[in-house]
């Protein structure tokens, strides 16, 4: 199998650079690719080999297993890209994952915070304890410019351009783009400077906005934890995560009449049908638009 690990590493180099994901994101791919090399093993077979209906046997099993539809399809999408990369690396001349469908999955969406309830969880905050100014900076942040845990974590002071109300995020694939900042999230990150700067920081750490009592950045459980807490005592019982930020971010402006493209642009996301999920509308909403918008229904 000397020759299945040199195409292994050489496609995790293709991942890295060509597809420019995360060191995360390349082990996902590559967790999944094990379970086709399994099956591709235990059938004596190469890669080159497999076949269209070798392919259909082997998402068979990962049904018969009771692997769940959506880890089936993401399981797929990355055997689509292993192949895609085989081609382009011409180990084959012809894609047997070319006409391989994904399970049907509803769509599931995520939960979604109301204003009034991203208020209770931010008024819960106890600003006399020492993380408390920290911690609702943290969420002011998350829900004015809808960073991912990660972006919010790695935010550095240097990337925040106070008069211009923008900050800079370095998201997925070292991609950068500048999203704008609610004056009251400024206005909480000042609030906050004065306790940070109370705080012996480790080496390496000088530029990072967001500080642990310890002087070094926050881990993404750490604001799961802070999130968690905070709802709990906002009397809050959706399942939330820094993620529903993200997403009630990009609902709520939505609702506001912002433009999908300018969302997507916001979100860091390259494709639109990323974005798309977070067209999460009520349906009174949209009905409302639709009665009010759409030409049909216009009073002449």
């Amino acid at each position: 199998m000397h020759l299945e690990n040199d195409k292994i590493k050489r496609y995790k180099t293709y991942l890295r650079l060509e597809k420019a994901l995360s060191a995360n994101s390349i082990d996902a791919y590559l967790t999944d690719l094990d379970k086709l090399t399994n099956f591709v093993e235990n059938e004596g077979k190469k890669y080159e080999d497999i076949t269209y209906s070798d392919l259909q046997q082997f998402i068979a099993q990962l049904h018969d297993l009771g692997i769940h539809p959506r880890s089936q399809a993401r399981i797929i999408s990355g055997i689509k890209s292993f192949y895609k990369f085989l081609l382009l690396d011409n180990y084959i001349t012809v894609d047997p994952t070319e006409l391989l469908e994904s399970p049907k999955i509803g769509l599931k969406l995520p939960e979604v915070l109301t204003v009034k309830e991203i208020n209770s969880i931010l008024d819960s905050i106890d600003l006399t304890q020492p993380e408390g100014q920290r911690n609702r900076a943290i969420l002011e942040v998350l829900y004015s410019c809808g960073l991912r845990v990660s972006e919010l974590v790695s935010l550095r002071f240097t990337d925040i351009y106070f008069d211009e109300g923008f900050i800079k995020v370095e998201g997925k694939g070292s991609k950068q783009r500048l999203v704008p900042i609610s004056q009251i999230a400024i206005k909480e990150i000042k609030n906050y400077l004065y306790d940070r700067n109370h705080i012996p920081v480790k080496k390496g750490f000088e530029d990072i906005l967001f500080l642990s009592k310890r002087g070094t950045s926050l881990s993404r459980i750490t604001i799961f934890h802070i999130i968690k807490q905070q709802a709990a005592l906002a009397g809050i019982k959706k399942n939330i995560s820094p993620h529903t930020f993200r997403h009630s971010f990009a609902t709520h402006l939505l609702e506001g009449g912002a433009h999908l493209l300018a969302i997507q642009e916001m979100l860091g996301h390259e494709k639109i049908t990323t974005t798309e999920i977070y067209t999460h509308i009520d349906r009174q909403f949209l009905r409302k638009e639709i009665l009010e918008h759409h030409p049909r229904n216009k009073t002449k």
